[in-house]
């Protein structure tokens, strides 16, 4: 009855401003430099493919860069502090949010349901994830999905090498979603710079790579017969479900509210009125600059930004010209 507290005590350091994150970058054979080009990020050599920008899993573990929390990995602050996430449970945090800069083509695989990679007893679970296309060539491409109509068919494709038969080719421009469920065969082909939304996982079966060979010579490991296992046959495409809200000083876009993960677009032109509705909401400034002004305190939103909404926070403002690719579970 009467008053009630706006922020209940869930633990002592509560905290109500948005928490930026320092990303990790790493080298993959199909990078480039594009990563430092675009947002300025240091990268640890030319052939730079991903930039782990919100990220909990120990292969790369995003820093915080300031206020409370400065110098936690966001492994511990999940771990150490569920009330900034709504207390959402889990042993791991659920999602992973990279930038890639894919300047020759990525190997083709596929990703298994969480079901089948706890069989597979490596620690992971399964890995849907979501593509934003950032920018790209002209006539760029992904890999999405295969025309085989059985798993026998699939192999047999496989086998003869008849990839140009097998494989779904389809155009991409900038602006573009692709929402990627476990069990679709695919990959990002040379020339394109995306936001990928993703599982906190790093389980993958690689079904082909060009035939490429490393700087020692040696070819990176296939991994077919799991491949086949967990490739969905014959290929569905993953459904969104977009539609586009308008109001003052922000275009909301939702592409997908899916099982794992929900993703949204603000396009922010001018001051824009937030609110933050979800356990805790990540973003990345992936075009322009502004300002987030929440509880008096003002930050910089600068291309490349990355950061996290944590649960209880108050409504805040945007000001500026920027877009935000922003996910929740």
């Amino acid at each position: 009855m009467g008053y009630e507290p706006l922020f209940k005590g869930r633990g002592t350091n509560m905290t109500q401003e948005p928490i930026f994150l320092q990303p990790v970058c790493k080298e993959k054979i199909w990078g480039g430099t594009l990563l430092r080009e675009r947002f300025g990020y240091d990268i640890p050599s030319e052939t730079t493919g991903e930039c782990w920008a919100i990220s909990a899993h120990p292969h790369g573990m995003s820093t915080v860069k300031s206020g409370p929390y400065q110098g936690k990995t966001l492994m511990e602050l999940w771990d150490q502090h569920r009330e900034l996430f709504g207390g959402t449970e889990g042993d791991r945090f659920p999602l992973l949010t990279k930038i890639l800069d894919v300047k020759h083509h990525q190997s083709v695989k596929v990703h298994p349901d969480d079901y089948d990679a706890e069989e597979h007893g490596q620690g992971e679970m399964g890995k849907s994830e979501c593509w934003y296309i950032i920018d790209c060539k002209e006539n760029a491409e992904i890999i999405y999905g295969h025309t085989a109509r059985s798993k026998a068919e699939l192999v047999t494709m496989i086998n003869s090498g008849d990839w140009e038969g097998l494989l779904r080719r389809v155009k991409i421009k900038p602006g573009d979603f692709y929402y990627v469920p476990s069990g679709t065969i695919h990959a990002i082909c040379a020339g394109a710079l995306v936001l990928e939304t993703q599982q906190n996982s790093e389980a993958a079966y690689r079904i082909y790579d060009y035939g490429r060979t490393d700087q020692n010579g040696g070819t990176r490991d296939l991994h077919i017969r799991d491949a086949v296992n967990a490739a969905t046959v014959p290929h569905v495409d993953g459904f969104l479900d977009e539609s586009t809200e308008t109001r003052k000083g922000v275009t909301i876009k939702t592409f997908v509210q899916g099982e794992y993960f929900s993703v949204y677009k603000w396009d922010i032109s001018g001051t824009a009125e937030m609110t933050q509705d979800a356990p805790f909401m990540l973003c990345s400034v992936t075009e322009g600059s502004g300002s987030i002004i929440c509880g008096g305190k003002s930050a910089e939103l600068k291309k490349g930004a990355h950061f996290i909404l944590p649960d209880q926070m108050p409504d805040f403002t945007i000001n500026g010209d920027c877009t935000l690719i922003v996910s929740h579970i």
